[in-house]
């Protein structure tokens, strides 16, 4: 359960807190004072402080430096009585995860709570801070790795990552929007804040939106922010987004989720550089930067009516593709590593490494979950390894059977798939292709009898090959691997049925 410090010195505001966030199923921890504050810290380790921007005996910004320096990796959210655009920039360039104005409405700071445990640590908008390509290997190997705060994430020296920061180091300077590519969990708000910081509006805010946790009905009030009785429950002024953000950049992750409504207000703001709070009737000059993220491609939504084609084009001024993890093996054993050297300081255990054989099951495994995915794997396996070096088996079930449990589906289809990959004695034998070159080469060659000039045995070895290739990539997941090859379930299960006519091994 996670636990939350209330910092507020009006006791009745606490109390109703307490007894809403309690049954909302977070423990809640009170005290009334700044002083206070950093001892209930110190004692319940919280997962996140709400704390009110007047105090008794310090204000908001002074107890928030205070935390920060103490705890950077637990995330603030500040509470005021007062609407003051001044006061939000100042608190979120101190590393605010979010300000919020009283009243406080239950769906509001609901929302902001979840946001703010979800993407921790990557919970201050502060400047991040990173180390260079070899220098992230080496300190990986020696386990003192430096970090860009936003997901605990590290640039490597592997080949994608090169191309990356060149890509950096060339669009950092200029004001152009910026689309990010990339998986979910696969870093990229460590990118964004790392072109920010390269940037010339390094020393403005940085804001970060997860547009996919987002509703309807609050889209428009977080971004562009409200005027008081613009609608039923607007009892104050609401400083938006795009607003806190003026001067600096803004970061909308997953923006694909982002209502048709919304997408036209985004056009105006691309557009003209200006914004109307929900309900005002005055414009807002904006000067702010837009990188925005996707993992889906936006002009194929486009496409299908689910986005804006101009606001993709306006949008798409210059774009950054990252790799999935499965396609870095370079990168997996230096992330284990930085995420093992977090974990032993957060346990206070002293865990020297990984064993050869779970540095084979790490390098092997389709990490579908990206970082996020293998972050969370490693702490779990740090928490249960009693041991010098992690071992197999405190590694989840599912990561260790993989490959067996894509094999499940049926026990029909379970044996037509371990025929296909296991062959018998050969009289011809065709070397596996480089994608399988760090696997035992006796589970992917194969065997069968054609002649050489023959069109037809060509025809059959290309596609043998796409689909050898194709489960592969899924680890054998035959519903992926369907997807992959453009076709669906049956048509693969008969084209490997199929080639048991021609191919001793299937």
């Amino acid at each position: 359960m996670n636990r939350i410090l209330v910092i507020d010195d009006d006791v009745d505001m606490c109390l109703l807190l307490k007894r809403f966030l309690t049954k909302n199923g977070y423990e809640v921890v009170l005290t009334h004072n700044g002083k206070k504050a950093i001892e209930e810290l110190e004692q319940h380790e919280p997962n996140l402080v709400l704390c009110d921007f007047r105090l008794d005996d310090m204000d908001g910004k002074e107890l928030l430096v205070k935390i920060k320096e103490r705890y950077p990796q637990i995330p603030v959210i500040i509470v005021t009585g007062y609407s003051d655009i001044k006061v939000a920039v100042d608190v979120m360039k101190l590393g605010a995860y979010d300000y919020v104005t009283k009243p406080l409405f239950p769906d509001e700071i609901l929302l902001s709570i979840k946001k703010a445990l979800q993407t921790k640590p990557s919970n201050t908008r502060q400047e991040a801070n990173m180390v260079s390509a070899p220098q992230a290997e080496d300190e990986a190997k020696k386990g003192k790795i430096k970090t860009i705060t936003s997901g605990q994430y590290i640039f490597s020296d592997s080949p994608e990552f090169k191309a990356i920061l060149k890509q950096i180091d060339l669009v950092a300077p200029t004001n152009y929007s910026i689309l990010i590519y990339g998986e979910s969990g696969s870093g990229k708000e460590a990118i964004a804040q790392e072109i920010h910081k390269r940037s010339r509006r390094k020393d403005q805010p940085f804001v970060a939106i997860d547009c996919g946790a987002l509703s309807k009905e609050l889209a428009g009030s977080e971004l562009f922010g409200h005027e008081k009785g613009s609608f039923t429950g607007a009892l104050n002024q609401k400083i938006g987004n795009f607003e806190i953000a003026n001067g600096g950049t803004i970061f909308l992750d997953e923006v694909g989720n982002l209502s048709y409504d919304i997408q036209v207000a985004l056009l105006r703001v691309v557009q003209e550089r200006k914004m109307r709070r929900i309900g005002g009737n005055k414009d807002i000059d904006l000067d702010v930067r837009i990188i925005i993220a996707s993992n889906e491609r936006l002009l194929d939504a486009a496409r299908r009516g689910k986005f804006r084609e101009d606001l993709y084009h306006r949008f798409n001024e210059f774009s950054i593709e990252v790799p999935p993890l499965r396609e870095r093996k370079h990168d997996i054993m230096i992330f284990s590593k930085h995420f093992l050297k977090i974990t032993n300081d957060e346990l206070g255990k002293n865990i020297k490494g990984f064993s050869p054989e779970v540095e084979s099951i790490f390098k092997n495994y389709v990490w579908h979950g990206n970082l996020r995915e293998l972050k969370n794997v490693v702490k779990r396996a740090t928490l249960l390894c009693e041991t010098d070096y992690i071992m197999p088996t405190v590694l989840p079930f599912e990561i260790t059977n993989y490959a067996r449990l894509q094999f499940d589906d049926s026990p029909e289809e379970s044996s037509s798939v371990i025929q296909f990959l296991v062959p018998e004695p050969e009289p011809v034998t065709v070397a596996a292709p480089a994608f399988m070159s760090a696997a035992p080469e006796s589970v992917y060659t194969r065997q069968y009898e054609i002649n050489e000039h023959s069109l037809k045995g060509a025809s059959i070895d290309a596609e043998y090959e796409l689909i050898v290739e194709a489960l592969r990539k899924a680890n054998y997941n035959k519903s992926k691997a369907a997807k992959i090859l453009n076709v669906d379930r049956k048509t693969l299960y008969n084209k490997m049925k199929q080639y048991k006519q021609f191919n001793s091994d299937l």
